[in-house]
């Protein structure tokens, strides 16, 4: 009788060994895939910048000015992002109208001397980490501006350049969706120094734009 029964039970293991191997009752859960950040890039973005500008020149005797300027500006960007791993590395390029300006005295409020930067841009390298839907970056690269100056004392003069110098600065960035990306970004500009020849008697000048900027973006990825 016992060898019976030992015998039952082992015959029932077997035969239920290749039950649970072809009908198993615990599905192992998937992890889904994060957030992938290669695709190009098309958006806005807008925000405040603030600097300073440095006036001077020889023509008649040494003078200078430091208009503190200040304003909105908004515009337009594309890009192009390459994601290994969690390093993202591309490129961006961007172009913003402004109402950044600003004027100081020279000798008096009858003279005073202005700075209005009417549009700017620059073509960047970008690089950041990302955690998932979160980017972290880094952007800087050649910069350029259109920049009046101006002068009023009693006639008034004015004159724009082209100016280029350099940008750098770091941003953050969310994916809401598959499509569409938020954030914000810091950029500190660097336009050098310009020479301005003066007319119908006003002085020429030379004049050195720094400029900081904070700014919010959309973007739409296709």
């Amino acid at each position: 009788m016992y060898r019976l029964v030992v015998a039952s039970t082992g015959l029932l293991a077997a035969l239920s060994v290749p039950a649970f191997a072809a009908d198993p009752t615990v599905a192992l859960p998937m992890t889904a895939p994060g957030f992938d950040w290669t695709g190009y890039y098309a958006g806005l973005q807008a925000g405040y910048g603030w600097g300073r500008s440095n006036i001077s020149g020889n023509d008649g005797g040494p003078f200078s000015a430091a208009p503190d300027i200040k304003g909105g500006f908004v515009g337009g960007h594309v890009a192009g992002l390459w994601q290994f791993d969690q390093a993202v590395i591309g490129g961006e390029a961007d172009l913003n109208y402004s109402s950044i300006d600003g004027t100081a005295e020279l000798g008096g409020p009858a003279n005073m001397l202005g700075t209005d930067i009417k549009w700017f841009g620059s073509v960047n390298a970008k690089a950041g980490y990302a955690m998932d839907r979160f980017l972290v970056y880094g952007i800087g690269g050649l910069a350029f501006a259109g920049i009046e100056t101006s002068q009023a004392a009693g006639a008034s003069f004015s004159s724009s350049r082209t100016d280029v110098g350099w940008s750098v600065g770091a941003g953050v960035d969310y994916a809401l969706t598959d499509k569409f990306v938020v954030g914000a970004q810091y950029r500190y500009y660097d336009f050098g120094s310009e020479h301005y020849d003066g007319s119908n008697g006003f002085t020429d000048r030379d004049q050195d734009v720094k400029l900081n900027t904070v700014g919010i973006n959309l973007s739409y990825k296709f």
